[in-house]
């Protein structure tokens, strides 16, 4: 990954450009899980890998140079809902794209809008053109086709575009959820054209990436993946899940997909999830995720490690003067003890909060990371059975 100069502005910066590729490295003998490599402009990806979510062009409560530094993010999201509302267009592109405006110079993905659409229900409304909704913010009015997402997304100049697709409910009827899935195809359809047709604004190459729906129903789930993949583009992505179904049921649907998705193109599983469940699911083949999870819940004071769950508000933790987590690697890990950052949390402190954002993000790469090196050296199945039971457990 390509690191930025301290001191030195983006628009100083001098880019040699290079085509989007993906590298698959290794395949784990004894389970689907992949490892491999996405090489973007901005930087390589190891895979698989964790993108932590700055949805408004931040990433809550955490520094760009703590991304870099001591998360060691490799790509990050951002909204294309959010930041068409604040700060704009018009702004991203006098600052000439997202990653000068954040002054962050790693790879961006960028979602469509779609799953904000979905969470919008009750001041959206769908047709075949698109979706007319009320923005959360001000109350104003707004509608998004497929063309326009695409023409937001080009804009905000992320490395990975999502195509627009609606994101359905769980449940939903399998009416609604064939309808809802064919209107995603069509749209796809018109995603696909005006990418190809407009060009990208800042001189360097951004890869569309279509989304997989289908509710939980299997057949629909396996119409769209063959639809999906029939588009051909650089690599897909699993949507409609971690929305409130059982854990079984979306391991179910994404080994379904992951069957029929192509296994020379990256796969994003979508809003995706807790440790277990990104271990779960890349032994199913995934090699992309994102989820709020480590940040939210870092805020009301939950801490991950690799021997299970921590709630640092409880009384239990006021007197320990251990380390936050003695076997992490951030430097929120050693440098403060668990009494500290629970009386923190205890006293309403901002710090409390930025600390176990830093922890659950440096540990959430940690376990990619390690993942990763698993499969490289072709023991992942037995090490994540060995691990999962432990990463679920509260302390």
């Amino acid at each position: 990954m390509k690191r930025r100069r301290r001191g030195v502005s983006f628009t100083q910066l001098e880019h040699t450009f290079t085509p989007l590729k993906f590298e698959l490295e290794k395949t784990d003998p004894a389970s689907r899980a992949r490892a491999g490599k996405i090489t973007t402009d901005h930087g390589e990806i190891q895979t698989p890998i964790f993108m932590p979510v700055g949805t408004v062009a931040s990433v809550k409560g955490v520094h760009q140079r703590e991304l870099e530094d001591d998360i060691n993010a490799q790509i990050i999201l951002g909204n294309t809902y959010h930041l068409y509302l604040k700060p704009g267009i018009d702004i991203l592109e006098q600052a000439g794209g997202l990653h000068q405006f954040m002054n962050w110079n790693g790879p961006i993905l960028t979602d469509s809008g779609g799953y904000q659409v979905y969470s919008l229900s009750n001041n959206r409304k769908i047709t075949e053109e698109g979706v007319n909704f009320q923005s959360h913010s001000d109350g104003s009015r707004h509608f998004f086709t497929p063309e326009l997402a695409i023409d937001i997304q080009k804009s905000i100049g992320g490395d990975i575009i999502m195509a627009f697709d609606e994101c359905t409910p769980y449940p939903c009827d399998l009416k609604y959820a064939t309808d809802s899935m064919h209107m995603t195809h069509r749209w796809l359809k018109r995603c696909c054209e005006h990418m190809d047709k407009t060009q990208g604004k800042y001189g360097y190459e951004q890869a569309l990436f279509p989304i997989v729906q289908g509710s939980v129903y299997p057949e629909l789930r396996k119409q769209s993946a063959e639809a999906i993949a029939s588009a051909d583009r650089f690599g897909n992505a699993i949507g409609g899940l971690s929305v409130g179904e059982p854990h079984d049921m979306m391991y179910e649907m994404t080994e379904v997909v992951t069957e029929i998705l192509p296994s020379d193109k990256p796969r994003y599983l979508m809003g995706v999830g807790t440790p277990s469940n990104i271990l779960e699911t890349i032994a199913l083949g995934i090699d992309m995720f994102d989820c709020v999870m480590p940040t939210r819940n870092a805020r009301h004071g939950m801490i991950y490690t690799w021997d299970g769950i921590i709630n640092i508000k409880n009384e239990k933790w006021k007197n320990d003067f251990s380390a936050l987590d003695p076997n992490g690697h951030a430097y929120v890990d050693s440098t403060y003890s668990k009494a500290y950052v629970r009386h923190l949390f205890s006293s309403k402190e901002l710090l409390g909060p930025q600390i176990t954002s830093i922890h659950n993000l440096a540990f959430y790469l940690d376990l990619v990371g390690q993942a990763r090196q698993h499969i490289l050296a072709g023991d992942f199945r037995e090490w994540k059975d060995g691990v999962v039971p432990k990463l679920k457990q509260r302390l």
